[in-house]
């Protein structure tokens, strides 16, 4: 498959590209600065610099893209809204698929979530953008990854993905790796299984 690697600079996006060149994939890995995508060269590796508040610009890099993923985030400095542009911007291009990363505890899993980890939340600055992006892929019919707080290290060997409805209770939300939610998400893009829904990466 082609997959375009949105935010493919970023810890979660650079896992996303690297994983999806494992699995013998051709990445089209799109950064606002293409030089900071740090994975070696390869035929399959497409290297694309866009920007999602340059409409024209990020529409051409998207234009005719089957399976969009996205590891997009929100970096020191950037200006509000980094988040629902680039939903929009995958949504107007109509792909296929698309597959988007979201937090747990915000939107439609903040019922799952416990008390304590919805107050934590509300104090999160760009709450209100995460949860415009998800509607905007979830009606578009992609599907929303709701991880819990990243940390690095390697996939879970017990690692699954389940629906809103199976989410684990309790106080906090589990860490999970970002090659987890990667894998996880690159599952869902080759395979769906939860379109225009929530699905959570668990660790094990």
């Amino acid at each position: 498959m082609e997959i375009t690697v949105l935010g493919a600079s970023g810890a979660t996006g650079l896992e996303l590209a690297r994983q999806a060149l494992d699995r013998g994939h051709t990445v089209v890995a799109i950064a606002r600065d293409p030089r900071r995508i740090a994975l070696p060269e390869s035929a399959r590796l497409v290297r694309t610099r866009a920007d999602v508040f340059d409409p024209d610009g990020i529409a051409v890099a998207l234009r005719d893209r089957e399976v969009i993923v996205s590891g997009l985030g929100v970096a020191k400095g950037d200006q509000p809204g980094v988040l629902a542009a680039g939903a929009r911007a995958v949504a107007a291009a109509g792909p296929g698929r698309i597959v988007w990363l979201g937090a747990f505890g915000t939107g439609p899993s903040a019922a799952a979530a416990g008390a304590l980890t919805r107050t934590l939340l509300k104090l999160l600055p760009d709450r209100a953008d995460k949860e415009a992006a998800d509607a905007l892929v979830r009606a578009a019919g992609g599907t929303v990854f709701h991880a819990g707080p990243l940390a690095d290290g390697p996939p879970g060997p017990a690692r699954r993905t389940v629906g809103l409805d199976a989410a684990p209770r309790q106080l906090f939300p589990s860490r999970v790796t970002r090659a987890t939610v990667a894998a996880a998400m690159l599952d869902e893009a080759e395979n769906p299984a939860h379109r225009g829904g929530i699905a959570l990466p668990l660790q094990r």
